[in-house]
């Protein structure tokens, strides 16, 4: 009697254990992981990204939903982030870090923009001497950028008249003739600024010394801004304009799910077509090693997915392969120096092809006529055909043809989906008649 007792409740207690187990394991299962990612103004690029990475995370995982916040810049940004009001963040490349900021992936090129109207007679940096400037709010990155980017032309604080405003306000600022000039950092082909350079009034500044900025501030990158950028058919700019950039980073803190990093890193990548549709900067975002570390400790759960190719020997000897790379370093580090320069200039020449590729989408989402879409298409293998040779020629690297060749075969396809949709309407019109 007491055996079949003793056996019975054994049996209760293994029931209860596996039910309270199951409905542990689903609700686990179940479980919606809310996040907030903050961002900038929005009409900024921080945010449309933000909208656009939201969107492409719910698609591919509906357990993850990412709430868009409206901030004031990287400084706050981070400020959010270190206090744990937000989950994820964007910043630039140069924020001075804490310690408790982790990246989940570097992003798209922020480019230094510099606008000035055609009467202020600021033709290069040093003119803003006794100007009025428009600067973001003092919350973000570009309003201290400024101060050490005039810091190098010898200018200081007491020269000139700045007043922090909102990306909305600053335009309008310029507009209405209440400032001189305007300095935002930007993905390039940002709508506000578009908007802006329309009127004839307004002209692109150019910021030279590119290598000797990125002496005072390695989170530099010397770039351009392409000839057409802001208005292809009366070019804007009417050449390539020299210019400085940093690199947008998302981040996040250590203590956030190393499978939700794992996840959302993935998408990053792995539903880069989807990601582009809604955002076509996306397309320049590389794999860590094609850049400088930047001081960055990335999240363990962004390190497993970019780990996850390589063979276990390289995790078992990393000591005894790291101190010879180093020694070797050390005999070639002329050599070394020399090949970080091409590839610089390789990389450099990779991404304006894909600016260009760029330019050619947001053309191709606007047009009626199926022959001007065959025109477009033309290009789009004039393009092809430079990259090549430029990749026999050592011109640009492997790793930035298959940059471009991602960005290329996003464009192709614009253009048949395009042409699909063309070619339905006039077989439609035909069919009415």
């Amino acid at each position: 009697m007491f055996k079949q007792k003793l056996g019975l409740s054994i049996l209760i207690v293994s029931l209860i254990a596996g039910v309270g187990l199951t409905w542990q394991l689903l609700k686990e299962y179940n479980r919606k992981h809310n996040l907030t990612i903050a961002t900038f103004a929005q009409e900024g690029e921080y945010y449309a990204f933000g909208k656009a990475l939201s969107k492409i995370v719910s698609k591919h995982n509906s357990a993850i939903a990412i709430k868009v916040l409206e901030t004031k810049g990287s400084v706050e940004n981070q400020q959010l982030l270190q206090q744990g009001k937000v989950d994820l963040a964007l910043i630039q490349s140069d924020t001075p870090l804490v310690k408790s900021t982790q990246a989940i992936a570097f992003l798209f090129p922020e480019v230094f923009h510099l606008i000035a109207t055609q009467e202020s007679n600021i033709n290069q940096v040093k003119d803003l001497a006794g100007k009025r400037i428009a600067l973001m709010p003092k919350e973000s990155r570009s309003y201290q950028l400024f101060w050490e980017l005039i810091a190098h032309y010898g200018l200081e604080e007491q020269n000139l008249e700045t007043i922090a405003l909102s990306p909305h306000k600053a335009n309008q600022a310029i507009k209405q003739g209440e400032v001189d000039a305007l300095f935002r950092v930007s993905a390039l082909r940002n709508q506000g600024l578009i908007d802006l350079l329309q009127n004839p009034q307004m002209k692109l500044v150019p910021i030279n010394q590119g290598g000797a900025l990125q002496l005072l501030l390695p989170a530099l990158e010397a770039s351009e801004i392409p000839t057409g950028t802001y208005n292809g058919a009366i070019p804007l700019p009417k050449e390539d304009l020299p210019t400085v950039a940093v690199r947008a980073v998302l981040v996040t803190h250590p203590d956030l799910e190393q499978d939700i990093v794992y996840e959302i890193t993935r998408l990053l990548f792995e539903a880069r077509n989807d990601l582009v549709r809604e955002y076509p900067q996306a397309a320049m975002i590389p794999k860590p090693e094609l850049l400088q570390n930047l001081g960055f400790m990335f999240h363990e759960g962004a390190k497993t997915y970019y780990n996850q190719d390589k063979p276990s020997f390289w995790v078992e000897y990393a000591e005894l392969i790291g101190l010879i790379l180093s020694v070797t370093m050390l005999t070639l580090s002329g050599l070394w120096q020399l090949k970080m320069r091409l590839q610089g200039k390789q990389k450099n020449r990779a991404d304006m092809y894909n600016l260009e590729i760029l330019k050619l989408i947001s053309q191709i989402h606007s047009l009626k006529d199926l022959e001007k879409l065959k025109q477009l298409r033309q290009e789009l293998l004039d393009i092809f055909s430079k990259v090549v040779i430029d990749l026999d020629q050592d011109l640009i690297t492997p790793e930035s043809f298959q940059s471009f060749s991602f960005t290329w075969e996003v464009a192709l396809s614009s253009i048949r989906h395009k042409e699909l949709i063309l070619g339905n309407i006039v077989t439609s019109a035909k069919f009415n008649e």
